[in-house]
This record gives C-alpha cells, structure tokens and sequence, in this order.
C-alpha cells in the first residue's frame, strides 16, 4: 500500500487517481516520485531539465541546462503575494460577514485550525463485498464433538425497527428508513460441500432435518430458543462437527453484503454525500434529559437506562452509572458545557464522546473479561469493549440510553489484514420539542437511535466498513449477552483434551464500491 505525493492519503498498488484528492498519481514507483518531478522539467520544447551540481554542494541545489546552480528547495520570495495574504489574512479576522463565510460551519477560528491539522479515517460511502468468517475446530485425541452457533446477520436500518424515522401527522413528507446493511448470499463451505443457507434463516431447518456432510458433520439453521439444538440469541446457523481419536475440521461462513453509509449527524462536518444528515440532531435541535422518558413512551429509558448492568461471569458491573469515577467524571464533563447547555442531551453525550478521546488510550492487550467502564477510567485505557463501557456508565448518570452493537470491523480497502471483532453501541437522543412541533413530527417518534463507535471517531455514523452481526434487546437477565460471547459448544470424552476453536476473517470475490469516499476527522466539537 502507498501513499498520494500531494496529499498523502492511502493508495492501492493499481491505482491511477488519488480518490480523496483527485489528482493524477505519478508513474513507477512511489520512491522515485520526487527524482521524477525535480529531473524532468521541459517547458516550451527546451531542455530545461535539471541535473546535480558538478561539485559537492548544499542540499537541494541543483545544475541547470545553462551551467547555473539554482536551490530547488529554496522558496523564492514574492513580496506582492505575501502582502496580499496578509491582507486576506486581516480581512477575514476584522470582518464579521469574512469570518461567517470561511468559518461557517466550525465554531470559530481554533475549530478551523483543529480541523486542517486533525487525524482522519477515509470511508466509502457505498460497499458490497464477501466477508469470510473462517474457523477450524481441532482434537489432539479421543472422541468429542463441538457445535458452532453463527448468526445470520439481519437487515440493519437507519431506524432500528425498521419503521419511519419519524411519525409525521397527516402522514406528511414522511421519512422513510435507509437500508444500511443488507445480506445478498450466505454459503456455508464446509467437507467439500456448497451448503445454500437463506439470507433470513426462513424457512427453519431443524437438527432433524439437518444437512449431513460426506464426513458426517451436521448443518441446520433452526428457531430461535433455549433448547440444545436452537439458536440462543437470534436467527443462526449452526455446525457440529465431530472427533475420533483427535482430528481437525476447517469450514468458513461466506456472506455477501451491501452496506451504506449513513449519519445521524446534522452538522457541515458531514459530507453532503452521506445521508441522513437532513433529519439528524446537534446541540441546537436536542432536547434535555427530561425529554427521554417522553420520547418512544420511555422504553429505552427503562430498558437501557438504568445506573447498571451486565455482571454475568465477572465480578462487577461492565456498565455502571454509580460508580465514584464515573459520576466525578460525569460531573466533570457537564460543567465543562456552555452556560444554557448543562441539561441538553445531545451536548453531553458528545462532551463524553470527546472526553474519551482525549483521556482513554487504545489497549490491545486488554484482560478478559474486559474492564467495566470504572476500571476503563481508572487505568485511562481499554479496547473497543471497554471504551464502549466507560461511555454507557458516564450517559448513564443523566438517563441516556446505551446498549451494545456487535459485529466485525474492517478497514477502507476490505483487505484480509483489516478484520477483527469489534463492539461499539447505539444511544438514544431525543429533540427538542419546538423543532419536531414545526415540522409535525408526532413528539413520541421525535428522537434519533443512532451508532456511536468510540475508539474509531464515528459520532452518529454508520459506515459501510462495520459489518453489524447483532444489535442488544433487552433482557434483564443479561443472558443473550452472554451467549453472544460463548457461540461455542462441545463435548468429549473425559480428560483434558477438550475441542478447541480458532477463528479468523478475509475478504472473498470482488469488491465493488460506489458513491465516492469521504474523510471523518477526530477533533472535538466546540458546543
């Protein structure tokens, strides 16, 4: 992989353009890029091109055609440009209507210059790929079997439920959900065998009736439920393989997606590209935290609002909004907000979202189980699980609802290298009152449920690099959380040669991508 000479933006080996600048990249190879531009000057058909000094000489100088050395490297000075900039340089900053027009959609001049200066991720707007996931279950000795729960991912909308982003009254300009992830195909290879496998896991197949591979491993994609042989989070397939005296057995998982991207996010950050911006919330259309339980008759509220949750198979909570840490912390931030804003959901859970950034590092050699959101604050690091943690118990000190997303991260160009499993969340944010009265929005539907992905800077956003395998529904037992962890079953016959599992991700087949890029940057937002 390369990088763009002008801009310095990730490039493919085949590339012709740059796709975040535009520009025509160089022939050859990247490394001789510069000896390319500085020794092959032509203008007007004459030799003007530049060879080294005949002597030892100073970086940069070089011998022209004529016999005269000129310094390459050396910017020559133009007095009437450098007075011109510094004119346009006292305009924009004494004049009001200059500074509106330059800096209109950051906060003033430090967000501008934050901005030029920021890290950033380039995404595609619009992406259909095949994802393998790959595993291999192994034996040294004896008989056993291990079984394999894999979900079949749904179909994920820019509105959870799959209904109108908004009630709108007398059904006018009604906004419609965005398809954000949709599966095309799903094969299950496996003993030499092409096992079709229906996108929505219908019609189910029970284990009764499961499909049996030359070897004798089993195939079946039933109900979801308690028993031994159903599924215990949501729709899946799942595969028995079976042991004797030892042995190893590889299968992959092949799903063919098309996913877009998608904002909640209404600000000039944005790229114009993206949808949903339209309809999204920022401080000035957000409601307060009292706004939350009358929004979605307070479900989320109640479902996943609460001071704490998640202790199953740990000795603590991995959300908890009563912890010293998390309420000083929490406290902290909320004054830290500008006068008038202390209550505005929106601005807070933002405030949170920076905080993280600047505070928590990035640990990947996190413990398992992983850091309850406390102990991410308290050691100042943590994975994705983590940070995912210590944002949920911070929202959960003022009522804001989080819960869990969870899935497998890729990067820009889908290569092998870029997967790994990955969680992040959704929260709910209510607007304000007055801005859903104005465009008839029924006050109960006036709220956005939107992705938040911590260690990644995506606020608001989906992207088409975040396959999604399942979203968290409530359950006060914490049990599907849990069973989403342990997707492996197995038995032997006795000793301590238990069946092992190992599992890895690439990308399968072409990758086809559509609607251009953009770049997200991390640096706070002035509120």
């Amino acid at each position: 992989m390369g990088a763009c000479p002008y801009c310095r933006s990730a490039t493919l080996p085949g590339d012709t353009i740059c796709y975040s600048c535009g520009r025509v990249l160089p022939t050859g190879d990247r490394a001789s890029y510069r000896l390319e531009q500085q020794f092959s000057k032509k203008k007007n058909d004459k030799d003007t091109t530049y060879r080294m000094a005949l002597k030892p000489s100073r970086r940069g100088v070089v011998q022209t055609h004529t016999g005269r050395q000129r310094n390459i490297m050396k910017r020559q000075k133009n007095r009437f440009r450098s007075i011109a900039m510094l004119g346009l340089v006292a305009f924009v900053m004494l004049s009001p209507q200059a500074q509106e027009a330059v800096f209109g959609e950051f906060g003033g001049v430090d967000e501008f210059l934050q901005s030029q200066l920021a890290p950033y991720h380039i995404y595609p707007n619009e992406a259909s790929f095949t994802l393998s996931k790959m595993y291999e279950h192994t034996k040294e000795i004896g008989n056993g079997d291990a079984t394999e729960s894999i979900l079949i991912p749904p179909t994920i909308t820019s509105s959870i439920s799959g209904e109108q982003q908004f009630v709108v009254q007398d059904n006018e300009d009604a906004h419609e959900p965005v398809v954000l992830q949709q599966t095309l195909q799903i094969t299950l290879a496996i003993d030499g065998q092409d096992i079709n496998v229906p996108v929505d896991g219908m019609p189910h197949r029970t284990h009764a009736n499961a499909v049996s591979t030359p070897s004798g491993y089993e195939v079946w994609w039933p109900a979801v439920g308690p028993g031994e042989d159903q599924c215990p989070v949501a729709k899946c397939v799942k595969v028995r393989t079976y042991f004797t005296d030892g042995g190893s057995i590889s299968f992959a998982f092949n799903i063919r997606v098309q996913s877009t991207s998608y904002s909640w996010w209404d600000d000039g950050r944005v790229d114009a590209r993206v949808a949903g911006k339209d309809i999204g919330i920022n401080a000035e259309n957000s409601g307060t935290f009292d706004d939350l339980t009358r929004r979605g008759n307070g479900v989320r509220a109640a479902q996943f609002g609460g001071d704490t949750w998640y202790n199953n198979n740990r000795p603590d909570y991995a959300i908890d909004g009563q912890s010293a840490i998390v309420m000083s912390t929490a406290d902290a931030i909320a004054t830290s907000l500008p006068e008038g804003s202390t209550n505005n959901a929106y601005a807070f859970a933002r405030a949170t979202f920076d905080y993280l950034h600047a505070y928590v590092t990035y640990d990947r050699q996190a413990p398992d189980p992983p850091r309850s959101g406390p102990a991410c604050l308290e050691a100042e690091t943590g994975d994705c699980d983590e940070q995912t943690n210590a944002y949920f118990s911070i929202l959960r000190t003022r009522g804001v609802p989080g819960w869990y997303a969870f899935g497998v991260l890729g990067d820009p160009y889908f290569s092998n290298d870029g997967w790994e499993g990955h969680a992040w969340g959704y929260i709910q944010l209510p607007l304000k009152d007055s801005w859903c009265e104005a465009r008839n929005i029924v006050l109960q539907t006036c709220f956005v449920e939107a992705q938040v992905d911590v260690v990644n800077n995506k606020w608001l956003l989906s992207t088409p690099t975040a396959y999604l395998d399942w979203v968290e529904e409530a359950d006060p037992t914490g049990q599907l959380v849990f069973d989403y962890y342990h997707p492996f079953e197995r038995t032997w016959d006795g000793g301590t040669d238990a069946p092992q599992k190992e599992r890895s991700f690439e990308t399968i087949d072409s990758v086809e991508l559509s609607g251009g890029t953009y770049k997200v940057k991390k640096y706070a937002e002035v509120l």
